[in-house]
């Protein structure tokens, strides 16, 4: 089995012009091709915190989406959700509770394809390098427990690779880290990761950088084909 995986922080479809444009975000989105796209801050933060993106656009677009609305008016669990292609069935989906000083969370589902199972999650993480270590470790715990291939994406507001949250990971999990996503213009910062299982093989990883993605968001969208090795 290969599978491209994908995450973008789409930074409630505001753009670096200022504007808020949903439409130029899904576009983004159909330019990545990916079988599992997580996404991030696909609501707007404060009052009912309303969702940017359209349920039925996305599903006339060809997506399942894996969600679970923190409101009536959102698609995400605190800003994440999971796009899914069809053909690819949704066999589970669990909101993750994280230890958080800010509003911040992760979901994650498990998915069925060929008849095998695997366990992906989107995940946006604290500023805080505290809580952000705290919270991988909650992530491979749970990822750990369902004995089954997994993936985890996000924005995990990470810069170091020698140092923060992500120290020690590599004894288990495998980071990816396709280059730098932030500010989308003159990117500085690789602060979205991909981390898998061991079941894992990384074919391919970068970051999508297209005219239209430097626009559509702060951050710019990362691809991973995996393919399972177990």
């Amino acid at each position: 089995m290969r599978l491209t995986f994908a995450s973008y922080n789409i930074h409630k479809a505001i753009g670096s012009d200022r504007r808020r444009d949903p439409a130029r975000t899904l576009d983004v989105i159909d330019e990545l091709a990916a079988d599992v796209v997580a996404l991030q801050e696909v609501d707007r933060r404060l009052g009912r915190r309303l969702a940017v993106l359209d349920r039925a656009e996305l599903e006339a677009r060809g997506w399942q989406l894996a969600s679970q609305p923190l409101t009536e008016a959102s698609l995400g669990w605190h800003g994440n959700l999971l796009l899914v292609r069809q053909g690819i069935a949704i066999r589970a989906l669990e909101p993750v509770e994280l230890p958080r000083l800010e509003q911040r969370g992760a979901l994650r589902a498990v998915l069925e394809l060929g008849g095998r199972q695997l366990c992906v999650a989107s995940m946006h993480l604290d500023l805080s390098g505290i809580r952000r270590r705290q919270q991988l470790r909650a992530m491979c715990h749970a990822g750990r427990a369902t004995n089954l291939p997994a993936v985890m994406l996000g924005d995990l507001n990470e810069w170091s690779l020698a140092r923060g949250g992500l120290k020690g990971l590599a004894d288990e999990w495998q980071v990816i880290t396709p280059g730098r996503t932030f500010p989308a213009r003159r990117p500085l910062l690789s602060l979205d990761r991909v981390i898998h299982s061991p079941h894992w093989r990384c074919e391919g990883a970068r970051v999508h950088a297209s005219h239209l993605a430097r626009a559509a968001s702060d951050h710019l969208p990362i691809l991973a084909e995996l393919a399972l090795t177990a």
